[in-house]
């Protein structure tokens, strides 16, 4: 199965790292978020990515087509030009790396990788989300129900202290920052049927919107609610979060 990992936004949010790199490739302990992601998938068997690109495609290519050079050793012959990898971390993942277009919204850029798909189920997630998700326990949720789309519920840690106050604005309890009270929102981690395709009008098309909306609409669309831990990474306080797990060797999502 095929996992496209949207890829190709333009994470104004985090201008101070993105006006250089897309959002997907800004590091997490000297890796691109995107290594991270793929990585999550790649423990459970599934290696075979679809990358939506769109802003600075290039720089994504780049990394990828030069992998080997940055992760190992290696030894070149100056003549003929080949080169042999001396040890270091050796991928067995199958990437595409498509275009889906500068402008396209998150479901055009689905859309746009269709013939991709080969007629087949596929998950979908964004570029900028990490979690401990137990992607076989999500497939397996997927196949038990039969819908056409399953998607992920997660609930955000929550950026603020939570003050519940009394009439005359006495504070009768404080919660520092909770999870469990806090509403379940989309986390991506997606699994889907290629019938999903036909719902999808073109590039302007928004993923979260008429797509998701008609297949909700249709009793199609059904959550796989993940108490574990999930991440964006949308602000720079969210990169330092990350970072900070990651050296202080608690990042769940490895």
């Amino acid at each position: 199965m095929k996992t496209i990992i949207l890829a190709g936004g333009f994470g104004t949010r985090l201008a101070e790292y993105t006006d250089l790199v897309p959002k997907p490739m800004v590091e997490v302990g000297g890796q691109p978020m995107l290594m991270h992601i793929m990585g999550r998938y790649a423990k459970y068997g599934y290696k075979d990515f679809v990358l939506a690109l769109g802003y600075k495609a290039d720089f994504v290519k780049n990394y990828f087509a030069n992998i080997a050079f940055r992760m190992s050793d290696f030894r070149i012959n100056m003549a003929t030009g080949e080169y042999e990898q001396l040890g270091g971390t050796k991928h067995d993942w199958n990437v595409s790396l498509i275009d889906t277009g500068l402008n396209s919204m998150t479901g055009g850029r689905i859309r746009r990788l269709k013939n991709y798909i080969n007629g087949e189920r596929f998950m979908v997630t964004y570029g900028d989300g990490l979690s401990d998700i137990n992607i076989e326990e999500l497939v397996r949720f997927h196949e038990s129900h039969g819908k056409m789309v399953t998607i992920t519920a997660v609930r955000p840690t929550a950026r603020f202290g939570e003050l519940v106050l009394s009439d005359n604005g006495s504070v009768e309890h404080f919660k520092e920052k909770p999870q469990v009270d806090q509403g379940w929102i989309n986390g991506g981690f997606m699994v889907i049927e290629p019938e999903f395709f036909d719902l999808i009008e073109g590039d302007a098309t928004v993923l979260e919107k008429s797509p998701l909306e008609t297949a909700a609409a249709q009793g199609q669309l059904m959550s796989y609610q993940h108490e574990g831990f999930w991440q964006c990474m949308d602000t720079k306080r969210d990169r330092d979060y990350l970072n900070g797990l990651w050296e202080n060797g608690t990042a769940p999502w490895v």
